[in-house]
């Protein structure tokens, strides 16, 4: 359910529509309130989540595949199963060495992803 508030109750991946956010990359939202947000993220192989920061905590499951993630100025390899965690304003991004998948969680909400 939709409400001022964000997204909450009983939600159906099926009812919500992906939106492409890069050559190779695509997000589905999949639940937030001004506090907390999940979102779906999946990548081709050879894809790119470009080096960024927000203000944002996040943490990062990865559901499928295998990426290079580099966060601050460390790069290391992560594949299903494994997670990782930024701080506030710590720059990081990915690159996808097969097709996968993650599930990112960011408190609080990224208002710069939901649609006005």
């Amino acid at each position: 359910m939709e409400d001022k508030f964000g997204m909450s109750g009983f939600l159906y991946n099926n009812d919500y529509e992906w939106e492409n956010v890069g050559e190779g990359v695509r997000r589905k939202i999949l639940g937030y309130n001004k506090d907390l947000m999940l979102v779906i993220v999946e990548f081709k192989k050879g894809s790119v989540g470009y080096i960024h920061k927000h203000m944002h905590s996040q943490v990062s499951y990865l559901i499928s595949g295998s990426f290079e993630v580099n966060i601050g100025s460390e790069k290391k390899i992560l594949k299903a199963g494994d997670v990782y965690f930024i701080e506030p304003n710590i720059e990081h991004g990915v690159v996808a060495l097969e097709d996968g998948s993650l599930m990112d969680v960011f408190t609080p909400h990224r208002e710069d992803f939901v649609k006005k």
